[in-house]
């Protein structure tokens, strides 16, 4: 008799060993249809695996995350086996599942984009078959055996222990894997290959270049359209090519990876700036700036000297040794230690928006998401341990208030103790305590992520979502106990002795650079009111009308606005559609109507227009609008 338990905590019991199909048939035929694989005490197996023992499941089905990847992962399988069909010669090394797909690298001809239609013709047969994922497990050098031939699968299992090892195989097809699979591969509903691009083996550039071919698939054919709709939006919404048509930035070979902002650019920075600037001071923080260079030492004393040497600028002056600093926390250290603190001084909350430099790859350079020069929106919390939980509920009700201006939603991840750490148990307990204390506190849902924290604590991510629902991480939260150790940081305490105190590093915006790309992204280029580069444009009909328009713009300039005057000899028509394309928000028409009435015609970015507006009405409403971060023009008007 097995006893199985089920994760309603009910039992059910089975005179034959089960497959985990028939535990999911004893529920239901339909809900069985929908399974894709079961985790058998915690352990993710497929569902074909018999359950010969008592033992707790838990079915993972086509709605949850862990299946659409189980699912990926067979479908990179099928891919490798269409490809076989196609092009006899081809090789295989490795094809893992990756966020919104899969890819496979194989030592094959050249192909492109033009040879996937043939590619998908057979990848539908292999689904349409319906072929079953079969596991085998054999002996190492029965694996060699099968693998003659194959020099980079007779390379992976070269580095597998002694032991059994597993294959997959569906169809005429078997590959090395680990699984689990789907049941078939008829649970392949919906696929498409994306792109090609080459990458070399074991990404070493001395080793074979390989054909990298990437695909996605969903369980539906709606999820997969509406993926490829978004993908679509994304390109329209590409922030190097709105950067490029709002002049808000560039880059420049004498500078890889390092952005040039234009005047434009700089009006969403200083807004962006000035908001954080506000936001920041109303929660008490204090402001800081470190220098950009510092001396090998202190990076030594850090630990960044010996983790992250490969990734830092070096120079040598005066025959000492400097790098740029590719993080901000070694400066914030040296600033709490310039004085002795008491524990009334506590907390301590500085913040830096400060320049750092990381060496990128340039292959992996990318508009403002991947640059090698960039600003970290810093802070250093210095507390005393009964200060954290209040400290990081502060700090997310912050991240609240800063998202929610944009519009962007977001979810939190905490990390806890991975296997290699330091600190002693004791603190890493009362760290991980306090994070999930305010995180119960905040009373908002939160994924843990096990043995994913720093090595020198837990930490909280922050995932916004943007108008496409694409996820971003730029926030984190994170508890040190470094640092204040290799410092010698220190407090007075009531009991008149010095105590370490703890240190809580925080980014929001996380890079500037990045976030500001995620929001040209997120608002396609119309930004809110109060973060256009332009807000207001003075359109005067005529030359004799273009000192009235100055005059209007002067004002409007005068109280803090942004604005242009559009006074070159072209038609109405053409200057209006030339500033919407440029998503000015708010376009005044000034005729020799509106200079005698003194009244002006008022024209929004979705086109609607009102006339006989006077100028004092229309400053208070626009300033109003952006004092108050407004997200759209809704309520101008109200």
């Amino acid at each position: 008799m097995i006893n199985i338990t089920f994760p309603d905590k009910s039992i059910k019991s089975f005179s034959e060993v089960p497959s985990g199909l028939d535990a999911a048939k004893s529920i239901s035929d339909g809900f069985a249809r929908n399974c894709v694989a079961m985790e058998l005490n915690g352990l993710q197996t497929d569902l074909h695996s018999n359950i010969d023992s008592d033992a707790s499941i838990r079915f993972i089905t086509t709605s949850d995350p862990e299946g659409l990847e189980i699912m990926r992962h067979s479908a990179a399988h099928v891919m490798a086996q269409a490809i076989l069909r196609v092009y006899r010669n081809a090789k295989l090394t490795i094809g893992p599942v990756v966020e919104d797909g899969f890819y496979y690298d194989i030592d094959m001809e050249p192909v492109s984009e033009d040879d996937f239609p043939k590619i998908e013709k057979e990848m539908r047969k292999i689904v349409q078959a319906k072929y079953p994922f079969k596991r085998k497990e054999v002996a190492k050098s029965e694996a060699e055996g099968f693998y003659k031939g194959e020099p980079y699968k007779m390379e992976l299992i070269s580095e597998l222990e002694d032991g059994t090892i597993s294959f997959y195989g569906d169809g005429e097809f078997t590959d090395l894997c680990r699984g689990p699979h789907v049941p078939h591969t008829g649970f392949i509903k919906a696929f498409k290959l994306m792109k090609v691009s080459g990458a070399y083996w074991r990404a070493d550039q001395s080793r074979e270049q390989l054909q990298r071919i990437y695909g996605t698939a969903f369980f539906n054919k709606k999820e997969l359209d509406d993926y490829l709709f978004m993908l679509e939006e994304a390109k329209k919404r590409n922030h190097r090519k709105i950067g490029i048509a709002l002049d808000l930035f560039s880059f420049h070979d004498e500078a890889p990876g390092m952005a040039f902002f234009h005047p434009k650019g700089m009006e969403i920075w200083n807004a962006l700036i000035d908001f954080w600037r506000l936001e920041h001071k109303r929660d008490g923080y204090v402001e800081i700036k470190t220098p950009i260079m510092l001396q090998k030492n202190l990076w030594e004393r850090s630990g960044h000297w010996e983790n992250y040497r490969e990734n830092m600028y070096t120079s040598v002056i005066d025959e000492t040794e400097y790098a740029i600093k590719p993080m901000n926390c070694p400066g914030g250290m040296l600033v709490y230690n310039q004085k002795q603190h008491s524990y009334k001084d506590l907390p301590l909350r500085a913040a830096e928006v400060g320049l750092v430099h990381r060496h990128e790859l340039s292959g992996v350079l990318s508009g403002l998401f991947r640059v090698r020069a960039f600003h970290q929106d810093d802070a250093h919390l210095f507390m005393t341990p009964g200060q954290i939980q209040q400290e990081i509920l502060g700090v997310l009700h912050l991240v609240d208030r800063l998202y929610s201006a944009f519009g962007l939603g977001f979810h939190l991840e905490l990390s806890t103790r991975p296997e290699k750490s330091i600190g002693t148990d004791e603190q890493w307990e009362l760290a991980t305590t306090g994070l999930e204390s305010a995180l119960i506190a905040y009373n908002k849902d939160y994924k843990v992520n096990e043995g994913d924290g720093a090595f020198y604590g837990p930490k909280i991510d922050v995932h916004i979502k943007d108008a496409l629902g694409r996820t971003w991480q730029c926030g984190t939260i994170q508890l040190d106990m470094s640092l204040p150790e290799r410092f010698d940081l220190f407090y007075i305490d009531k009991d008149n002795e010095r105590h370490r105190p703890t240190i809580i590093h925080r980014t929001i915006f996380g890079s500037i650079e990045r976030f500001l790309g995620i929001l040209i992204e997120h608002f396609a280029g119309k930004f809110p009111l109060w973060m256009s580069p332009v807000q207001v444009k003075s359109l005067p009909i005529n030359d004799e009308l273009i000192p009235y328009a100055e005059k209007i713009d002067k004002k409007l300039r005068s109280a803090g606005l942004r604005t242009e005057v559009d006074g070159r000899t072209e038609s109405l028509n053409r200057k209006i559609r030339e500033a919407q394309i440029s998503q000015i928000p708010l376009i005044l028409t000034i005729g020799a109507k509106e200079k005698d009435a003194g009244t002006l015609s008022v024209r929004t970015l979705d086109g609607k227009v009102r006339y006989g507006i006077s100028i004092e009405d229309f400053l208070n409403r626009t300033l109003s609008h952006v004092e108050k971060r407004m997200l759209n023009l809704d309520t101008f008007w109200e």
